[in-house]
């Protein structure tokens, strides 16, 4: 349980990424890890600029999104991702690279070059948990959550291509896990993963 772990949930609007990330969270501190929970977009001012972008409506072109997103990641990563890994802390996260590669790739950007681009420039998860659920279903899980809407992002269409995207995605790193469930469900397939590939539980 001392040694550093990078776990990333990933997935469309509304498929259950933030209750996950709560309970593995604390499930892993129950269990003894030292554990920091931390989610992208960020909290810093790229990571702000990107969350008012999302409510707003605001259109922005493809490219200068993509920029965004990297530059909040880079900071997230050197400010937060890194120093608790060389901790030994077990990091969970709310969306990583994955999320840009199928987000912004849905924007007609060149996903596989992203997912290049991206797995050269940052650390690559030990765990990347895709939680699969229909665009349908979780667009009408985030009209529920009593959050102010993305219009940016939260439309059938733009979901159905970003869904199809992470459908695409092979990487010895991911598992794909049914979200249609309930969360309590979905939480034991959670920790069987995480257990089976990292052995952390």
């Amino acid at each position: 349980m001392k040694r550093a772990s990078f776990v990333v949930f990933e997935g469309i609007d509304g498929s259950g990424k933030s209750t996950q990330v709560a309970a593995l969270a604390e499930a892993l501190t129950e269990g003894g890890a030292r554990v920091l929970a931390t989610r992208e977009p960020t909290d810093g001012a790229t990571g702000r600029r990107i969350r008012a972008m999302a409510t707003s409506g605001e259109s922005v072109a493809p490219e200068q999104e993509l920029a965004w997103f990297v530059e909040d990641r880079r900071e997230h990563v050197e400010q937060v991702i890194r120093p608790a890994l060389a901790d030994g802390r077990v990091v969970v996260c709310d969306r990583y690279f994955l999320s840009t590669v199928a987000y912004q790739g849905a924007r007609g950007l060149d996903w596989r070059a992203i997912l290049a681009e991206s797995e050269r420039a940052f650390p690559l998860p030990d765990l990347a948990i895709l939680l699969q659920v229909d665009p349908g279903t979780g667009l009408a899980r985030t009209r529920l959550r009593g959050r102010p809407a993305e219009p940016a992002f939260e439309a059938l269409d733009y979901l159905e291509r970003v869904a199809a995207i992470f459908a695409a995605i092979d990487r010895p790193y991911v598992e794909r896990i049914d979200a249609r469930r309930d969360a309590g469900a979905v939480g034991t397939a959670v920790r069987a993963a995480v257990q089976a590939r990292l052995g952390l539980l």
